[in-house]
């Protein structure tokens, strides 16, 4: 399989735009690769060797810079990309039921899609939102505070083309092709859009002003 001609005119087009935001063009390698999987639906043969001739590399460096990086998929993502934390906080405050309860419910396991292709499956290591544990991901927005419950009913939700809002960030959940384009560098005019920290992230700050503290003067500041 070849890019048709209007899909490559694209992509070259997109491509040169964030090769030029770079004072050498091979550290665009990480942008692009998420370019042509949003193009994809994953880092196709195709996606990699468009990849290595935009930006003059063997398309050996570009596999291995490809399959080093979990984001980076081999083989077609679900149009919605589950993650469940399984690392120790969301294992202990049930991260490991979630994902046990959740892939016999779905039927797919760890990097697999369903056969209608609208879920496929993750278990990551750490979503970075140990305040909010046990804590999933669709497309990389935050789903907080879940339960096996409530990770279920996301789960048919999605699949049922309801609307489904994250905990934080944008009020409307991309596909994971959208998020594929977004994480390339291409705006998708979201930025910005919903809370990015909520809850127990603001403790610290909620009692800080509270107290009256501030952070102490730098040493040798006047």
């Amino acid at each position: 399989m070849t890019y048709a001609p209007e899909v490559r005119e694209r992509l070259e087009r997109d491509a040169k735009e964030i090769i030029g935001r770079y004072p050498k063009s091979r550290s665009a390698l990480l942008p692009l690769l998420h370019l042509v999987q949003s193009e994809d639906g994953y880092v196709s043969d195709d996606g990699q060797e468009f990849c290595a001739e935009m930006l003059g590399l063997t398309k050996a460096e570009v596999v291995g810079v490809s399959t080093f990086y979990t984001m980076y998929k081999r083989k077609p993502a679900g149009q919605y990309h589950v993650g469940v934390c399984i690392n120790t906080l969301c294992a202990v405050m049930g991260g490991d039921q979630i994902w046990e309860e959740l892939t016999e419910h779905v039927g797919v396991g760890h990097d697999e899609t369903t056969a209608d292709g609208k879920i496929s499956l993750e278990r990551l290591e750490c979503n970075a939102a140990c305040d909010f544990a046990p804590v999933m991901m669709v497309n990389w927005e935050f789903f907080d505070n879940q339960t096996p419950a409530s990770a279920k009913q996301l789960v048919d939700d999605l699949r049922d083309g309801k609307d489904v809002a994250p905990t934080r960030g944008p009020k409307k959940l991309c596909t994971f092709k959208e998020a594929s384009r977004v994480l390339a560098g291409m705006s998708d005019g979201l930025a910005g859009d919903g809370p990015s920290a909520a809850g127990p992230s603001l403790e610290g700050l909620r009692l800080a002003k509270e107290k009256g503290w501030s952070k102490p003067p730098r040493e040798g500041a006047e």
